[in-house]
């Protein structure tokens, strides 16, 4: 005897659904697999509504609009959503909002330490007092690495684990090399990201070619920084097809970040079988076992960064077995199907 799923009704509240952002990708592609396992989806986001697209306060007015457009709209269908599904601080007040039945919220980093980087005219105090509302606001809260799950446990929140996850039918199969030493990084242009620290490794690395790519608040900075520089290439925002492209193409993917989540572009070059050297913020401890799945190197420090891709560089051999076992490892454990499965059991409580 074959018994029917029940339909869920879920409302996706983010920020960005397109694009580069890791947040947009994670949200995209939880719709386009509740869809493909027949439930219903709705997205609310920036790219839907009237919002300032302008630094420091596009969050700020797509939580004001999103919130506008749910109080003054009766509820359609004529019942409530079954499940709001927020991300990040920014939807919370509009899930807040919503009818419906049940409320998660997903962390995709800890607000509280991130905010004074993303957004410097906020101040700390603010950003911790905004994040424990919201946090309270949600039935459910679930965070994508295990390190914000133990740093909001231990403000004394339930929260449930589920990290990003990949797509492999969205990766390349052939990747695009421009030069015979290349290494890429993908991301926003952004302090907490540490593209900075990146470059000025790159000043001693003269024979290896950095590719920069994405765009941002330091874009500017980083700019300038890259003067006289002959091996840094600034290609900015690129298609997200032709970023994961260069990524495959690429002989490392270096992510120097002061903060993190759980990195949605290094999960996606260990699925490609790109080695990756990172610093060990975040949930980037979690994603790579130190020369087994991948390289860390120091935290805010260039000649450590620079030292850890040279020595990475030289040995090939070693870098192919850990990205093979990275690989592995994503493919294993961070695939949509059971993602979206542990979404479901939040959803359904």
């Amino acid at each position: 005897m074959r018994f029917k799923v029940p339909t869920v009704r879920v409302l996706l509240v983010s920020p960005r659904v397109s694009g580069a952002s890791g947040v947009g990708q994670h949200v995209r592609c939880l719709a386009k697999y509740l869809v493909k396992k027949g439930h219903e989806v709705e997205l609310l986001c920036s790219e839907l509504l009237p919002c300032v697209k302008v630094r420091g306060l596009m969050n700020p007015s797509f939580t004001a609009s999103a919130t506008l457009k749910l109080l003054t709209s009766l509820p359609y269908p004529p019942s409530p959503y079954d499940v709001v599904h927020a991300h990040n601080v920014a939807s919370a007040l509009p899930m807040k909002a919503a009818w419906a039945k049940r409320r998660v919220l997903t962390l995709h980093g800890v607000f509280g330490e991130q905010a004074s980087m993303l957004h410097r005219w906020v101040p700390q105090g603010f950003a911790r007092a905004a994040e424990l509302v919201s946090l309270r606001w949600a039935d459910r809260v679930t965070a994508v690495s295990m390190d914000a799950v133990k740093k909001y446990s231990a403000m004394g929140f339930k929260v449930s684990y589920v990290p990003n996850a990949v797509d492999p039918s969205e990766l390349p199969s052939e990747g695009l090399r421009l030069y015979e030493r290349q290494v890429v990084y993908v991301g926003r242009l952004s302090r907490e990201k540490g593209v900075d620290l990146l470059v000025e490794a790159f000043r001693e690395l003269p024979h290896v070619h950095l590719l920069l790519i994405g765009g941002g608040p330091e874009e500017a900075r980083i700019k300038a920084l890259t003067k006289g520089l002959s091996n840094v290439h600034l290609l900015g925002p690129l298609p997200r097809r032709r970023a994961l492209a260069y990524v495959k193409g690429s002989d490392l993917l270096v992510q120097p970040s002061r903060r993190e989540g759980l990195s949605t572009a290094v999960l996606e070059a260990m699925a490609m079988g790109v080695p990756v050297v990172a610093t060990p913020v975040g949930g980037n401890a979690e994603l790579i076992q130190e020369g087994v799945t991948g390289l860390f190197a120091p935290v805010d420090d260039p000649l450590g960064l620079a030292f850890t891709i040279a020595k990475a560089l030289e040995s090939p051999a070693r870098l192919r077995d850990m990205a093979a076992k990275a690989r592995l490892k994503v493919m294993t454990q961070y695939s949509w199907d059971r993602v979206v499965e542990e979404y479901l059991k939040l959803y359904e409580g």
